[in-house]
This record gives C-alpha cells, structure tokens and sequence, in this order.
C-alpha cells in the first residue's frame, strides 16, 4: 500500500533558486502565524477581556477570508512582485493601529479598524507553493525537478517551523518585555520577507502561465488559439473565483474551516488555561511540542508514497484529524492539554499536505495562488468563530467548557470528510480532465 523513501528532499534542497523565496515567505510566515495568539496575547495584556480579544482576533479572520482571496487573485493576474508592496503595506498599517490603540489604552473601536486592515496581507503559504509549483511544472528545473508532493511536505514543514516559534516567540515577548513586543517583531520580520521575495524576481511566476510554456513562448502561439483561450466559456471562468468554479475548492474550503475553527478556539483556551493555573509559559510549551510533532509527522509523510487515490487520502486524512483534535474532550490540566495537543498535532500535516496535493489537480496552474488562498481563507473564516466562541464560553462557562466546545468543531471535521468522499471523488476526475486539456491548450 505504501513505500518509503528518506531520499526524496535531496532534490528539493539541491534547487538553490528557491532559497530566497522560501526564506522570504517563511519570515512573512512568522506574521501570519501569531496573528491569532499574538493579538489575543498583547490586547489581554493590556487590560481588555477576553470576548474583546476573541472578536478583534476574528475580524482579523474575517477580513483575510474576504480579502486575502482577492488579493490573491490579483497576485495572479498581474504577479506577485506588482501587488505584494502594496498589501503588505497595508496589513502592516493595520498593525501599526493595533499597537497604537492598546499602547494608548484607548477604547476598542480602533482595534476593529486594524483588524480589518491586517487581513490585507499577501498570503505566504500560497505564494511559496505556487513558485515551486511554477519551477517545476515550467520545466525550469529539468532533470532536478522534485515531486510536488515532496515539496508540499517540504513547506509544510516550513509551515509547522513558523507554528512552532512565532506564537511562543509572541508570547514570550509580550510576557516579558511588553504586551506589544511579540506584534512587533513579527511586523519586522513579515516587512523583511516582503522586501527580499520581491527581489527574488527570477523564480516569480509570469501572469496567466501553463506548464512547460512560459508567457513568452505563448506570445507566439496561433491566432486562432490565443482567440479560442479568450473566447466563450474559458474567458467566463477566467473571470470568475476559483471557488466559484471548483467543488473540490469548495470541500477543502469546507474542511480548513472546521480546522480554523476548532484550532483557534483551542489557541483561544490554551492561553486562558495558562493563565488559570498561574504560568503563561505553559501555553507556549504546549505550542512548541505540538509543533514539533506535527513538522516530525509532515516531514516522515512527505516521505511515503501512497498507493492509495487521492480522494481516499483526503476522506482518512480527514478523519483522523477530527477524531485526534476530538480528545480535547478530556483536557482538565496541563499534561492532558500537552498530551491531547501531541495526537491532535500527529494527524494535522498529513491532511495539509493531501489537501494541497489535491488542491494542486483540481485546478489550473494559473489560478493556484488564488486557489489555495481559497483553503487557507476556510481556515481563517473558521477562526472567526472560533476564538470568539471560546472567548465567550471562557468568560461565561470557564476555560475547560471551551475545551469540549472545540472537540464538536473536530468532530465535525471528521464528518465532513466521509460526507465529501463520493462528491471529491468524481469531481476530481473531471477537474483533472480540464486541467489537462487547458495544460495542452497551453503547449501547443
């Protein structure tokens, strides 16, 4: 059913033009990845409740989910070094209004507007993804190229690196200096990553680009397909939102919400339990260890090769992900939050990893920053709910209750993948056999 084989990240560390970018977007990674904890963090630090810092965490969601996609879709129309100066710019006055409002200890209403200024920022995690995906689907990299399921594995690793230091870097800045100094740090080096991917131009993907045809080469094409391109259907489609036009975009969307949503409350809870038991360095122990198991998982995963079709891969995936998640049922101290936070963190890459995979099929190359944005936008339209739903049982329940509210969401996760097998399963092959008659349309 499997095989094993602990030499397939050669190839990716051997392509030295994806350093640059991928050292860039991991910078830019340690911004988005303590945007929830870090926000919750600084504003309860400074005197605001809980329900305060769940629905400013959340609109930050909020505005990402329906910005973030089009910010995206702009990245791949017009390519990510024209638009990404000008979104990050203005994710980073949004902070610079966060900041400003809690170091004033002004009223909350300005905590609303950087929030919603916050959620313009280019997503990382997109743009990473798509540049490998350029370089090897273009056939830049040639004989070195490495599987794209290596390279998912591969970032998301790089991914878990982020969830691993940024929110207890966030937090132990703001615990020990000042309740602003993690937001800080992770602004600088979001500006940093901004600046240095926009100089790595070499490995950008061109505007509007299939596989093994460059724009350039494109240019040369016949009238009559460049017309057929344009014309009818395809142009319609070209207009419209990927998730619009992909079910299977449709059911990760479905999918990373429930994640978002059931991983922001415990975010939420995990902060408020170390604060009940009088350590706020537990929380950010719990965030390490479950941060290191999940890089150690997606690491080993992207080592294996399934057998198995990719839809069967999502539905266990899936599965195995809510029901891990699902134990948080049972949490009432700190080693069952530690122990809970270990299985939960032992299913989680492997179902990112199978999600971008089949993401990545389901639709046009051209269209993948925007597509996979799509997923992360689940994920962060389920931490609109979730951080304000656990900040709100917190302060009327306690911080346990909130803990088997967040088992439900998991659950759901798990429910949702059986639900959706049949429906990815055959939409899949019919998003493949588009896919494939659009790369052709391309090369030829």
């Amino acid at each position: 059913m499997a095989s094993v084989n602990p030499g397939v990240y050669k190839q990716v560390l051997s392509v030295r033009q994806a350093y640059p970018f991928d050292i860039a977007c991991l910078l830019m990674r340690f911004y988005t990845g303590m945007l929830n904890i870090g926000v919750v963090t600084m504003i309860t630090l400074s005197g605001y409740s809980f329900f305060t810092a769940g629905l400013v965490s959340s609109t930050i969601a909020l505005s990402t989910f329906l910005v973030g996609p089009r910010v995206s879709k702009r990245i791949d129309e017009r390519g990510q070094c024209a638009v990404v100066p000008q979104a990050a710019a203005m994710s980073l006055v949004g902070q610079a209004v966060l900041i400003g409002t809690v170091l004033a200890q002004a009223s909350i209403w300005p905590l609303f507007l950087g929030a919603v200024l916050v959620g313009f920022y280019p997503s990382p995690h997109a743009m990473a993804r798509t540049r490998w995906t350029y370089l090897i689907r273009s056939g830049k990299l040639g004989d070195r190229a490495p599987e794209l399921r290596t390279m998912f594995s591969y970032e998301s690793v790089l991914d878990d690196m982020a969830f691993i230091f940024s929110p207890s870097i966030s937090i132990a800045l703001a615990a020990s200096i000042h309740p602003v100094a993690g937001m800080v740090a992770g602004g600088v080096a979001f500006a940093t990553g901004a600046v240095v991917l926009c100089a790595a131009r070499s490995t950008a993907p061109e505007a509007g680009w299939v596989d093994g045809a460059a724009p350039e080469e494109e240019a040369g094409a016949s009238a009559e397909i460049e017309a057929a391109q344009l014309a009818g259907a395809k142009e319609r489609r070209g207009r419209m939102s990927v998730i619009r036009m992909s079910v299977v975009v449709q059911v990760l969307f479905i999918i990373y919400m429930f994640m978002g949503a059931f991983l922001g409350l415990i975010d939420t809870a995990t902060v408020s339990l170390a604060e009940d038991l009088g350590n706020p360095d537990i929380a950010s122990f719990v965030l390490i260890i479950q941060g290191i198991m999940s890089m150690v998982m997606g690491f080993s995963f992207g080592m294996v090769r399934l057998r198995a079709p990719l839809p069967k891969q999502l539905a266990v995936a899936a599965v195995a992900c809510g029901l891990g998640f699902g134990t948080m049922f049972f949490i009432d101290s700190a080693l069952s939050l530690a122990i809970v936070g270990l299985i939960g963190a032992a299913t989680y890459a492997p179902l990112l990893i199978v999600a971008n995979t089949v993401c990545e099929r389901a639709v046009p190359q051209r269209r993948l920053t925007e597509a996979i944005t799509w997923l992360n936008a689940g994920f962060t339209c389920g931490c609109a709910v979730g951080p304000s739903l656990g900040g709100a049982v917190i302060d009327s329940l306690g911080t346990l209750a909130s803990f088997k509210v967040g088992s439900v969401l998991a659950l759901g996760l798990a429910v949702t993948g059986l639900l959706t097998y049949r429906v990815v399963k055959k939409h899949l092959a019919v998003a493949g056999c588009t896919v494939v008659e659009e790369r052709k349309l391309g090369q030829s």
